[in-house]
């Protein structure tokens, strides 16, 4: 049916317990012609199906979207489409008016590997990572018209940045179907004007709308600093959660108008907002204000593990300089959206920033990410943002 991979013996341990990935190294052989982003199937020494997935010239030589042998046509990928769309909605995520904004997909998290769908209101935004989904980005538009019926007006592929050089394709970014009419999405009853054009991932960081919900409960009455703002969500929350001051920081100008936009949005007469076109680390070293509350939500320092010792030397100096600069008493949410840190590693290095800052900090809470970007239990790596709320003495 398909070209077969032939694992080496004793190498289809992981795929047995359901990890996606086939590294380069476990294949022993294979049968028939491969070429970049074809499906191929993957199978044991003995010939044993163990599951059908994209062929890749890279390490990770297959990323497996079924374990189960079978054809792989429209309906096949409507219907994995739809499990994802049933699990949204079991959450209580789609048709809810106080929330228009959530992801979809969540590649392996939900077995499509190499795919990313966040839906913005009525537009669903693709963003393919690996070439073999880029290729069937066609059959995800038509499944993503079947379930959603009329209720989504267009269908944006931002594929660009992320489509690895190896693919060979010449990608760009653009409208693969309809046209949109929303001009701003809803967020626990906020409002946020979306740049999935231009803008950073696809559009917003929807992986952090827990976590600024989170926010609110330490912020009325407080002085708060929210670093890497990009497009202001943390501050918006923190300007409903009747916060004194807000300023927001972020080295993009282009970040910073974003986020004028977004607090002009909801809170047009608000006088106690600022924002700042600057470097974070030099903001926190030349301002004299303090804080009461202190947001560090940096992009990922270490996109791989090669680079993970500097990440783990920029958060550490990322950290010590907001400990020193927060109020007593006050409240630092720290967070790591590089997938080469754990948690652990973390939270180590948070705690040699305190040692180094020389102040006495408490965990309060530990966060995460939300429901749609729920990882499999069978790939860890999936979980890649971890948080920590801070109490500094």
């Amino acid at each position: 049916m398909y070209p077969k991979v032939i694992l080496s013996s004793g190498k289809d341990q992981s795929v047995r317990r359901f990890h996606p990935w086939i590294f380069s190294g476990a294949i022993k052989k294979i049968k028939g012609e491969v070429a970049e982003g074809m499906i191929v199937q993957v199978v044991s020494n003995h010939d044993e199906p163990l599951g059908i997935g994209h062929y890749s010239n890279g390490s990770i030589a297959v990323r497996i979207f079924s374990f189960e042998n079978t054809e792989i046509n429209q309906d096949f990928w409507t219907q994995k489409i739809k499990k994802a769309y049933d699990f949204r909605n079991n959450m209580g995520l789609i048709n809810n008016p106080n929330t228009t904004v959530y992801r979809l997909v969540h590649a392996e998290g939900d077995g499509l590997p190499g795919l990313i769908i966040d839906v913005y209101d009525d537009t669903a935004v693709i963003q393919t990572h690996s070439t073999g989904m880029h290729l069937i980005k066609q059959s995800i538009t038509e499944a993503l018209k079947e379930v959603y019926a009329f209720r989504l007006k267009a269908i944006y592929d931002k594929s660009a940045e992320t489509m690895p050089a190896i693919s060979g394709l010449e990608i760009r970014n653009q409208l693969l179907w309809g046209n949109p009419e929303s001009t701003y999405v809803i967020e626990h009853g906020l409002k946020f004007r979306i740049d999935w054009e231009q803008g950073q991932k696809t559009g917003f960081f929807i992986d952090q709308r827990k976590n600024r919900k989170l926010l609110q409960k330490y912020c009325f009455g407080k002085k708060v600093l929210n670093t890497f703002c990009y497009s202001g969500g943390f501050s918006v929350y923190a300007l409903a959660a009747q916060a004194a001051l807000v300023h927001s920081v972020d080295s993009s100008k282009k970040a910073i108008a974003l986020t004028d936009a977004n607090v002009a949005l909801n809170f047009p007469e608000a006088n106690h907002h600022q924002s700042f076109a600057q470097d974070t680390f030099s903001f926190l070293e030349q301002s004299q204000e303090k804080y009461d509350v202190i947001i560090l939500d940096p992009p990922a320092f270490a996109k791989h593990h090669h680079v993970k010792h500097n990440a783990v030397q920029g958060y550490k100096r990322l950290n010590a300089e907001a400990i020193r600069r927060v109020n007593t008493g006050g409240v630092i949410f720290t967070f790591s959206c590089s997938q080469a840190v754990d948690k652990y590693l973390f939270q180590n290095t948070v705690m040699s920033a305190a040692i180094q800052a020389g102040r006495e900090v408490r965990i309060l809470e530990y966060m995460s990410q939300p429901v749609d970007h729920a990882p499999s239990i069978f790939h860890t790596e999936g979980e890649y943002l971890k948080g920590i709320v801070l109490k500094v003495y």
